[in-house]
């Protein structure tokens, strides 16, 4: 069974660069096992109604402006699989959740960059979701959770977000490797949280964590609630493991976790 993920997918300049955060993600596709298919829920797809995706062959969506040339040049044509869209309706319905099958949208860069790094074949059929960050987090929890039976089919569950994602205060133009305090004391706090797997905290971080209103601001809710989709889909196993934590531009967080077992 494979585990569901929580990625960051951090600056749309990740995609082509060489660093500590990259390389991990490099390696980290070579160590799980192929999977037969992958969900990935995106913060850059925000719709008040499930959203899944049915689409034969994904245009590469470039939503974001003024970087280098390179980065447009980067194309993940990942095709689709209309077996696996019916079967995540299948359990949508079951566990009462609304959704709506979306035939042409393509991958935003939330998705194809953490894909282009862990798979860069683009041989691995993909099925997009989208995320609601108006819905309370036992709603998001709820989503995730029903679809904790296709990891047990080799389908891997990604959730593509950052939990450390506030464009206003990052330091672009100083990169020298310092970490704000503010920062690891909010990662730190959701780490124990999610170690111990304290959903009651979790669920209430915008009052509990500390620096919660820097690190998540109300702007920026659907980098962090990714985080509940992915834990959802590892409700029966209940366990984490922070993979990888390292910082650009002073807090933009770049954190793994995995969640659930790799078996």
């Amino acid at each position: 069974m494979l585990p569901a993920l929580f990625v960051a997918h951090g600056a749309p300049l990740l995609a082509i660069e060489n660093n500590e955060y990259t390389q991990f993600l490099n390696q980290l596709g070579n160590k799980l096992p192929t999977p037969k298919a992958i969900i990935i829920f995106s913060a850059h797809w925000e719709s008040f109604t499930q959203k899944v995706s049915n689409v034969e062959k994904f245009e590469t969506i470039y939503d974001f402006g003024g970087f280098p040339d390179d980065l447009y040049q980067i194309k993940y044509p990942a095709r689709g699989n209309v077996t696996i869209t019916k079967e995540i309706g299948d359990v949508l319905t079951k566990q009462g959740v609304p959704f709506e099958v979306e035939t042409t949208r393509g991958l935003d860069h939330g998705a194809w960059i953490v894909l282009n790094m862990l798979y860069p074949d683009a041989n691995i059929p993909v099925i997009s979701m989208s995320i609601n960050p108006q819905l309370r987090p036992e709603e998001q929890y709820k989503i995730g959770k029903s679809l904790s039976s296709l990891r047990e089919k080799d389908i891997l569950i990604i959730a593509s977000g950052g939990t450390v994602h506030n464009l206003r205060f990052l330091r672009m133009g100083s990169d020298n490797g310092t970490v704000d305090q503010w920062a690891w004391d909010f990662d730190k706090w959701l780490e124990n949280h999610i170690s111990n797997w304290d959903l009651e905290s979790l669920f209430n971080y915008e009052s509990l964590a500390p620096s919660a209103e820097v690190a998540v601001p109300p702007y920026g809710k659907e980098h962090f609630i990714p985080l509940f989709y992915a834990m959802g889909a590892a409700d029966y196993e209940k366990n984490a493991r922070l993979l990888h934590r390292s910082y650009q531009y002073g807090n933009l967080s770049h954190s793994v976790w995995q969640f659930g077992e790799s078996k």
